[in-house]
């Protein structure tokens, strides 16, 4: 029986597997570029962000985290929570 880990390194063999995983990194490294400019242009610190969507340092650390590894995918309410504590909106687009 094989591993989780020996699947993916099976699956990601393929090319179409592989160009797919590259284009989710890719989308996810766009949204975390964009949230973490809109922090700075904010002159936020993680824990100002935290303290206006009402939670804590250590949690917009994961949510920013969770973005650079891919490990996780936060929803589009704390998405849309993490943009307002910036004084900026979340917007979506189907292209």
């Amino acid at each position: 029986m094989k591993t989780h880990d020996q699947i993916v390194k099976a699956l990601i063999r393929r090319p179409a597997v592989r160009a797919e995983v590259e284009r989710i990194e890719r989308e996810e490294g766009e949204l975390l570029d964009a949230l973490l400019k809109a922090r700075h242009e904010a002159g936020l610190s993680q824990a100002q962000v935290a303290e206006r969507m009402g939670t804590h340092a250590p949690a917009i650390a994961r949510l920013e985290r969770s973005l650079a590894t891919g490990k996780h995918s936060p929803s589009l309410a704390t998405l849309r929570k993490y943009a307002d504590a910036c004084g900026k909106q979340l917007v979506l687009k189907v292209a």
